[in-house]
């Protein structure tokens, strides 16, 4: 049995710049063994995909709902898991800690923290740092320490600003993140740079127009996730084949089907 500190401590050291880890994100139990089975070394859930789930959108899950979820996928795998848990469900540094303390007990490897709500929108610099800074406090405070990520939402939130961006991610470092992560950038050119002005891990999230694996290593990355990204490709497999069967009425689709409930097999099994 691994225990909650020795796959914080794994998680950590995953975190090679240049040699990038590849972190899949499970929306619920069956995707996180699945995806464990796959051969990744660790996994963090998805807000936008677990809400999917629920049948809403991202950024309408509650707190207790998402630590219920992140409770969940540990138990579902020995791999380490990071939650994604929004804005720490918390404007105010001491709420921010209290979430990554819950995180703990529910015994996640790593979590995340945002610098955005839907309210007040993008957080003032100096209030999403004294944020940072609670949150990494309470993450490393006992025994069982717990990765933080801070996370900057300028590109996907209205605002590509780089040099804020990279503003901001320096600040979180101070502040004591272990891992800097700046959803939306998509550019070698910008990833190369974020990498090249901070001191601490960077993960880049993988989008469509994102530079392949092999050229993130070259600019550097430690960590590439995919966000809701696979949630949402089930999803459309789903409507890809229920769009077959009642438009033309054929079965096509069945043959994805099979290789799915062959690799269901070999991870539930």
């Amino acid at each position: 049995m691994i225990s909650q500190a020795d796959k914080a401590q794994r998680f950590l050291a995953l975190h090679r710049p240049g040699e990038p880890l590849l972190m899949p994100n499970p929306w619920d139990l069956g995707s996180a063994r699945l995806l464990a089975s796959l051969g990744f070394e660790a996994l963090a859930t998805t807000s936008s995909g677990f809400a999917a789930t629920l049948g809403r959108n991202d950024g309408s899950v509650t707190r207790d709902e998402a630590l219920v979820n992140a409770a969940i996928i540990v138990a579902a795998t020995d791999l380490p898991v990071s939650a994604d848990l929004e804005n720490a469900y918390a404007d105010d540094p001491a709420g921010a800690a209290e979430t990554m303390g819950l995180a703990i007990e529910v015994g996640l490897a790593g979590a995340s923290i945002e610098d955005f709500a839907e309210e007040p929108g993008i957080y003032d610099i100096g209030q999403a740092t004294e944020r940072v800074a609670a949150a990494a406090e309470a993450a490393h405070a006992g025994s069982v320490p717990l990765v933080l990520t801070a996370r900057a939402e300028n590109f996907i939130r209205g605002n590509p600003d780089l040099a804020d961006t990279i503003a901001r991610l320096q600040a979180y470092s101070e502040a004591g993140a272990d891992v800097l992560y700046a959803p939306g950038l998509r550019s070698f050119e910008d990833i190369s740079q974020v990498v090249r002005e901070v001191d601490r891990p960077v993960n880049v999230l993988a989008l469509d127009d994102t530079p392949p694996v092999a050229e993130m290593a070259r600019a550097g990355v430690a960590r590439i996730s995919v966000g809701g990204g696979f949630a949402f490709a089930a999803l459309n497999a789903v409507v890809t084949a229920a769009t077959e069967l009642r438009e033309q009425g054929t079965y096509d689709w069945r043959a994805g089907a099979a290789a799915g409930a062959v690799a269901a097999r070999r991870a539930f099994g």
